[in-house]
């Protein structure tokens, strides 16, 4: 049950990160001063919201998820938030995954694996 909610609140975390990638396709390429600039549009914009949300239930699963495990076990699934956001980076965004980021890839999961383990 705790991996359940573990891999819960990193799917969300990793959600809102999509989110904002997607808002930020939708408003454009923008510099932090821009950003200032267009603050009326960022705050409109439904994929900002999203990803906002996902965020606050993310750190409210993670809060409980806290309670009952070591941060030391924990901790270590939120790399599996890398993995899913190259691999959706890739499907629905068209980003590159070069083979060392693969290569990367593979370590992580194996790591979240041995750390699953103990």
């Amino acid at each position: 049950m705790n991996i359940l909610l573990i891999l819960s609140s990193v799917l969300l975390n990793c959600s809102a990160q999509l989110l904002i990638r997607k808002g930020m396709l939708v408003a454009g390429e923008m510099s932090m001063g821009a950003m200032a600039q267009n603050i009326g549009a960022l705050a409109t914009n439904v994929w900002l919201w999203l990803a906002m949300l996902c965020y606050g239930v993310s750190i409210l699963l993670w809060m409980s998820v806290l309670s009952k495990v070591e941060v030391s076990f924990a901790y270590p699934f939120l790399s599996v938030g890398y993995v899913i956001s190259a691999v959706v980076g890739f499907f629905f965004f068209g980003e590159s995954i070069s083979a060392v980021r693969i290569a990367g890839i593979i370590v992580i999961c194996a790591g979240v694996v041995l750390i699953s383990r103990s």
